[in-house]
């Protein structure tokens, strides 16, 4: 039969508040009481029991995190800083998908408001301030993640789309690409970010920026590997080809260079390609991705420390927002010089 608090404190002879503030880490408790009292805890394996707890004190210990794509590394880079920051504090971490469709997007808010989740953490699919009624209505504090709503007065973590989409066409121009073209995201605040640095880079330069040089990455229930494949298939039928891409994120990139290399070209020889995000993976690809590196595990320990001020404080906390800086990483998918140098 599983221990409860009543029998460690009955053990130790202690009460049972005692036992519950040891477990809190609250500061009034002696330091041989707390040695004595997690003794015991490890002795018998406790486990509180979350429900009950949640009856008492109002709180899950529970925080939801909506992404739009769990296949994609990038999220998972981030849920893991999330979980890793909330884990301290003694919360789990529940995560589901919207797969980029705005009502699923909903009805997975109402499942995790229906679980009584302390906060949110929303890397959100929704084009109108209005989709978050439901979680104000309930008083439930959240944040956003790498997408902002700029109507929507909410807390934000994520990175200057912006200056990312700037410095990945800088890159490109400074290995000596002249036609670049750019596979963009969805209609949501990154790739609004990411091409208007795309454009402000080529005006910098004075380099053409033909209309049909920026393809829509678009969404559907394909992966994002397969969404760029398309879209650089598409970029390969103009005349003149693009020699440097850069794409809305690594997987788009990385379905890209597969276009390029099964059209007969090579990369970066013949099309250079970066795209934005540093997944774990992209070092190891067959010709590894330069890309914009979004300190993605940092973002969610960042997006975590929010959600707890948000949750323990015991007055309306102001929304605020956490920029974190973009930074290029140089690999073999633009690195002209080396593959010159090598023929």
């Amino acid at each position: 039969m599983a221990s409860r608090l009543k029998d460690i404190a009955e053990h130790l002879g202690v009460s049972v508040i005692t036992v519950s503030k040891v477990l809190r880490d609250h500061p009034d408790i002696s330091a041989e009481t707390r040695e004595r009292v997690w003794k015991r805890v490890r002795e018998v394996n406790y486990r509180p029991n979350i429900a009950a707890r949640a009856l008492v004190t109002g709180k899950s210990m529970s925080v939801g995190f909506i992404v739009p794509d769990l296949m994609h590394a990038f999220f998972s880079e981030v849920a893991g800083g999330l979980s890793r920051v909330l884990r301290t504090k003694g919360y789990g971490l529940l995560i589901s998908s919207s797969e980029e469709d705005t009502d699923l997007e909903q009805q997975e808010v109402s499942q995790m408001l229906a679980r009584g989740v302390d906060a949110l953490v929303i890397a959100s699919a929704q084009g109108s301030v209005e989709s978050f009624q439901e979680i104000e209505d309930r008083k439930v504090p959240y944040v956003l993640i790498d997408r902002k709503m700029e109507a929507l007065g909410a807390s934000f973590v994520g990175t200057d789309d912006e200056a990312a989409g700037l410095m990945a066409t800088e890159h490109l121009i400074d290995v000596g690409c002249r036609r670049i073209a750019h596979i963009r995201g969805a209609n949501v605040s990154t790739a609004e970010g990411r091409v208007a640095g795309y454009r402000a880079a080529l005006a910098r330069h004075g380099l053409p920026m033909p209309d049909d040089y920026v393809v829509y990455q678009g969404v559907s229930d394909n992966a994002g590997e397969i969404r760029g494949y398309r879209a650089m298939q598409e970029l390969l039928r103009r005349d003149p080809r693009p020699d440097g891409v850069f794409c809305f994120n690594d997987p788009g990139a990385m379905g890209a260079m597969l276009a390029i290399l099964e059209s007969g070209l090579r990369v970066p020889e013949d099309i250079a390609v970066i795209g934005c995000g540093n997944v774990r993976y992209a070092p190891f690809l067959r010709i590894p991705l330069s890309t914009i590196d979004q300190s993605s595990v940092s973002m969610g320990e960042e997006a975590a420390r929010l959600a707890l001020a948000h949750i323990e404080a015991k007055t309306l906390v102001e929304p605020s927002t956490r920029l974190l800086p973009p930074k290029l990483v140089r690999r073999a998918s633009t690195d002209r010089g080396a593959a010159i140098s090598g023929l």
